[in-house]
């Protein structure tokens, strides 16, 4: 799946924090996690079709504790596979 456009800049990079701030917009019910139906939310947001099997994946790849949640201890997980089957690139500056 390819990206169409990143929210923060023209270009599919994005730093850390920007990437953050991107997701928390999806955490509807502001508990500070993102579930399986935020991400998905949040990957249609870009233009992408975005299956539940498929947001459940990333939920599941990203989700150390087990808990079906991605919290910020759990970011970074998330980053990898962004990365991998999205195509945005994270950078720490």
């Amino acid at each position: 799946m390819a990206i169409k456009q990143v929210p923060c800049r023209r270009s599919s990079e994005l730093t850390l924090e920007e990437f953050k701030d991107w997701l928390k917009r999806f955490d509807t019910d502001k508990d500070g996690r993102i579930s399986k139906q935020e991400l998905r939310r949040a990957i249609r947001s870009l233009g992408g079709r975005y299956s539940g099997w498929k947001s459940g994946r990333g939920v599941r790849g990203a989700d150390a504790n087990g808990n079906g949640f991605i919290d910020d201890a759990e970011i970074e997980n998330l980053i990898s596979f962004a990365q991998r089957t999205l195509g945005l690139r994270i950078v720490e500056f």
